[in-house]
């Protein structure tokens, strides 16, 4: 598929933007092109659509089980097979969420057509996914039993009333490896909660029911499917929520920053070739790229080493990326009609970063050790909206206030503040594999006091700080699966690891010498 252009707003943007906005009692600003949805609700809970919602209650979108999170062990012979089932179930998923936004209404009068039009045949297709799956893994160890239990979706039913669940924001639960104590994150995500769950209810669903929700638009229509005016909150009402762990006697205090640009060079496409290699359009969304300039959904290991670079250090050939960021302004970027863009429901003008920060850290308690080349790490959970706040773990706030975190709400800055996405990668490792068959087990984060748990060892720990300039207010989004509705608790980064190891042996010691270092 063609590039997109890559742009940042002007001010003529922002004096659009700003213009076409709509100051609410309480002195919220609200973008008109913010998306109405009849109050997406999200409770992290999937249940029967026929019990949960009864004839014409509003639904927002579609909710299945992933599957990949309750694999068993995945022989290496069987990874390719598997990882190509579950980027073709994320595919049904798709095509079922674009059927039931052209069919929307005759589904929430008619809760059988619902039923029998668009979830049925989906569990059909997932189950017969599902087959394919234990047969791969049958073949070299003992088949898994009991997955066609995850076949089931749902139709995930709105709150009548616009608001926000008030569960707060993800990040502060634990589970297993993948949240047992975030770091920073999952510490912040706890407070939170407390915080910003009454405020959703409050201001956030307000502004929604101010805005006259219940049309239609949200999900499917011209206009795409999402965000929310409840999506949104004013940073300045949020209270500081950011507690760092204490540093101790034997701890890893240095620090080392790779200079790998902005992604300039307009790389992206909508493939993944950590979840779905060897895919196109693997992902449905689309993907900015810094760093090694050979990735798409077919590189292996051998294309990422032989790969040029944007890093500064052309020893770091590590890729580096994450959804992109739209203005919802209106304006088709020239991704309108292709994968991963507008036939995916994410449109708007994708923006450039006004800075990128790719900082490797050390560990509170203990010394870190090296990355294994290759080591591949997803932070976050693309699809957290109907997954559950488990693995949710990117951060969002404004410059001046990042004291400040929101794990499941968009930030409205202030004039003069520019909004940042951040993202801290698990930084402790099982000491043996560079991936996992659902790609998270083989690393972890630390617990709230720094240690790594279970045998694992504690490595650099990738935080990527990325900031935009864009209009003040809402008007803006994360791209995602379109069932996942530019939630920005679905906001999540990838990581490969592609240092040589010369440059990743500088790592190790700038970051346990106490240094600082580029």
């Amino acid at each position: 598929m063609g590039h997109a252009t890559r742009k940042r707003s002007t001010l003529a943007n922002r004096a659009i933007v700003a213009s076409a906005a709509l100051i609410l009692g309480g002195g919220g600003l609200v973008a008109v092109n913010v998306y109405a949805s009849a109050g997406e609700n999200h409770s992290g809970q999937g249940s029967e659509w026929t019990k949960k919602a009864g004839q014409g209650q509003q639904v927002s979108t579609i909710d299945c089980p992933e599957v990949a999170n309750d694999l068993p062990d995945v022989p290496p012979q069987a990874r390719q097979e598997v990882d190509g089932e579950l980027a073709k179930m994320d595919s049904q998923i798709t095509d079922a969420y674009k059927r039931f936004a052209d069919q929307k209404q005759q589904v929430e009068s008619d809760p059988q057509f619902g039923k029998n039009a668009i979830l049925n045949p989906l569990r059909d297709k997932r189950r017969a996914s599902i087959d394919r799956i234990a047969t791969a893994i049958g073949r070299n160890a003992q088949r898994p039993q009991g997955m066609e239990d995850l076949a089931d979706c749902s139709l995930q039913a709105d709150d009548p009333n616009g608001q926000d669940d008030g569960q707060g924001d993800a990040g502060g639960q634990a589970d297993g490896n993948d949240g047992a104590g975030q770091g920073d994150t999952g510490q912040d995500g706890g407070q939170n909660g407390d915080q910003n769950g009454g405020q959703d209810n409050g201001q956030g669903g307000d502004q929604g029911n101010g805005q006259g929700q219940g049309d239609g638009q949200g999900n499917g229509g011209a206009q795409g499917n999402g965000p929310e005016a409840a999506d949104f909150v004013d940073i300045q009402s949020v209270q500081p929520n950011v507690a760092q762990p204490q540093q101790q006697q034997g701890g890893s205090k240095g620090s080392f920053v790779t200079e790998c640009g902005k992604n300039e060079n307009g790389k992206f496409n909508p493939d993944n070739v950590i979840v779905a290699p060897g895919v196109s359009n693997g992902a449905h969304h689309m993907h900015d790229y810094v760093g090694n300039q050979a990735n798409d959904a077919f590189a292996s290991d051998d294309d990422l080493a032989n790969g040029d670079t944007s890093c500064q250090n052309q020893g770091d050939k590590s890729t580096y990326y994450w959804p992109v960021l739209r203005l919802q302004n209106g304006q088709d970027e020239n991704d309108a009609q292709a994968d991963g863009g507008g036939k995916d429901q994410n449109i708007g003008e994708i923006q450039t970063p006004s800075q990128v920060t790719l900082n490797f850290v050390g560990n509170p308690v203990s010394k870190v050790t090296a990355m294994p080349r290759f080591l591949r790490i997803i932070t976050g959970d693309a699809k957290a909206f109907t997954n559950g706040d488990a693995n949710a773990n990117a951060s969002w706030s404004c410059t001046g206030f990042e004291d400040r975190q929101l794990k499941d709400k968009y930030p409205i800055c202030p004039e003069g503040s520019q909004v940042v996405r951040s993202f801290k990668f698990q930084s402790c490792w099982d000491g043996q594999n560079t991936d996992s068959a659902n790609h998270r087990t083989h690393v972890a984060f630390a617990d709230n006091n720094g240690n790594c748990g279970n045998g694992f060892k504690a490595i650099p720990q990738l935080v990527q700080r990325i900031v935009y300039d864009v209009p003040p207010g809402p008007g803006f989004a994360v791209d995602s699966f379109p069932e996942q509705l530019h939630k920005p608790v679905t906001d999540h980064g990838d990581f490969i690891n592609v240092f040589d190891d010369n440059l990743m042996n500088k790592v190790v010691n700038c970051i346990n010498g106490g240094k600082k270092c580029t």
